[in-house]
């Protein structure tokens, strides 16, 4: 019961918050646009522990709010909000761009006040899009672990995490099998509603969008300010928060104490690695597994828009597995699994594999709509030129669906970054990745084992963030020089 709660009141919330900010960034030019937009995506490809560690220094025993929320809803509500608030924004923007503001114009022309013609017009074509990624997120909610370990107890506990407790606590496989199954069956139809609500947003667009306006002076650019000032604060205060910890040293002063004690301390470095060594790693894994799953998810997305009706619902389910499926569960399948014909269980690559196998169901919902999107005409009009079915796809599909492709790699690299619940199970002490570096620190008791935690969280968002911005700025770049 609570596991359905929460997670239909953080998809609520969640849309609530975001869709004002989806509107700003699909509608609006403004100053720093492109940095928040890649910022926004930060909080999702985190560590789901460094969301929570962020959250008990907000509003933990210790935290700088001296109100402690831990245990109840409320805390975890927020942390989801925060950590699914930029799916709605992009995933809604991404559609909401590509709709002809001429259309809402004209209703204003015929009389209609900005919120009838949005309720009358714009909402209609957008609810398809809304619901999706209502959708995505009440799955992420749903299948949360991370931030329930560490922010609930035993009154605000989830499926998820039942599984986990029965199984490590108590050792009842009987009942952590049977809830897993129970969740699967779930999942599975939650897997069904979001793949019908996604198809319902394979509309044909123009694909000539054109840079949008700045606001207008007064009323309007204040509307713009609020909202963008309202993502600062629900995306900012918890990173503000967990920088302003990070720059906290054990004995309470301020300086870099915490950055230095992941180098230099022997209490860190006896259960720790050298943390280049897991940058290293993790920047290498999320290159690989991005390639990984660019390729694949492409050609899963293409084979969806031009198979049967039937061989296309099956395959998206198929796909969207992952999504539903435990981190934890997938690590420890492949340690079963990959024995066969090939023994990949003691190889490094079997690292990247897993982290492109989750990033493979974002990588075909970003770009399964860009594909079916293409107008058939275009095709057409290619191969009447004498292009055989390879140099149309790379001449016409490519080239128009090339924003998508870009978001998508840019969603697997960060997605790699950020993955832990699989690479627990497949890592070994000398690959060593950066979450997997923060978990043994989160692990030892004592404040400086915690501070050094919360720098190396800090350094792996500025990667994540840095990351995203430079391959969007690339592929904004590119998409412009092919126009």
């Amino acid at each position: 019961r609570f596991t359905l709660f929460q997670a239909m009141l953080s998809t609520i919330l969640t849309v609530a918050a975001a869709l004002p900010a989806a509107w700003v960034f699909a509608r609006f030019s403004f100053r720093g646009k492109r940095v928040l937009q890649a910022a926004s995506l930060v909080p999702f490809v985190l560590p789901t522990l460094v969301v929570g560690s962020a959250f008990l220094a907000l509003a933990g025993p210790r935290g700088i709010l001296g109100v402690d929320l831990t245990g109840t809803l409320w805390l975890i509500v927020f942390a989801h909000v925060f950590y699914n608030y930029a799916i709605v924004v992009r995933g809604v923007s991404a559609f909401w761009e590509r709709i002809d503001p001429r259309i809402e114009a004209a209703a204003r022309t015929l009389g209609a006040s900005p919120w009838k013609a949005f309720r009358s017009v714009t909402l209609p074509i957008l609810r398809p899009a809304i619901a999706s990624t209502s959708a995505l997120v009440f799955l992420f909610s749903f299948t949360s672990f991370g931030v329930v370990l560490l922010l609930g107890d035993l009154r605000t506990t989830t499926i998820e995490v039942e599984i986990w407790r029965q199984t490590t606590a108590f050792l009842r496989l009987d009942i952590a099998s049977t809830l897993a199954v129970l969740q699967l069956i779930g999942v599975g139809l939650i897997l069904v509603v979001y793949g019908w609500l996604q198809r319902r947003t394979s509309v044909q667009f123009s694909h000539d969008v054109a840079e949008p306006p700045r606001a207008r002076p007064g009323r309007e650019r204040g509307i713009v300010a609020s909202i963008v000032a309202s993502m600062l604060v629900i995306l900012g205060t918890p990173l503000a928060v967990l920088l302003g910890r990070s720059f906290t040293d054990p004995s309470g002063g301020f300086g870099l104490a915490n950055y230095q004690n992941l180098f230099t301390l022997p209490t860190i470095s006896a259960a720790f690695v050298d943390p280049m060594v897991a940058i290293r790693n993790s920047l290498v894994f999320a290159l690989i597994a991005a390639g990984i799953g660019l390729l694949i998810g492409v050609l899963s997305a293409v084979a969806m828009t031009y198979a049967g009706r039937v061989t296309s619902r099956t395959l998206d389910l198929f796909i969207m597995l992952p999504l539903g499926t435990s981190a934890v569960t997938i690590g420890f399948g492949f340690l079963v699994a990959l024995d066969w014909p090939v023994d990949l269980r003691t190889s490094v690559i079997l690292i990247p594999i897993a982290h492109a196998l989750v990033a493979i169901p974002f990588v075909v919902r970003i770009t399964s709509p860009a594909i079916a999107a293409v107008q058939s005409d275009l095709r057409e009009a290619a191969a009447t030129l004498g292009a055989n079915r390879w140099r149309t796809w790379w001449t016409v599909d490519a080239r128009l669906v090339g924003a998508a492709l870009v978001v998508a790699a840019a969603f697997a690299f960060a997605i790699s970054m950020g993955e832990f619940g699989a690479t627990t199970f497949i890592a070994r002490p000398n690959t060593p990745t950066i979450p997997i570096a923060i978990f043994r620190l989160l692990g030892r008791p004592g404040p400086t084992p915690f501070g050094a935690a919360i720098a190396l969280s800090t350094i792996l968002a500025a990667i994540t963030g840095l990351a995203m911005f430079l391959i969007d700025a690339l592929g904004r770049r590119r998409i412009r020089s092919e126009l």
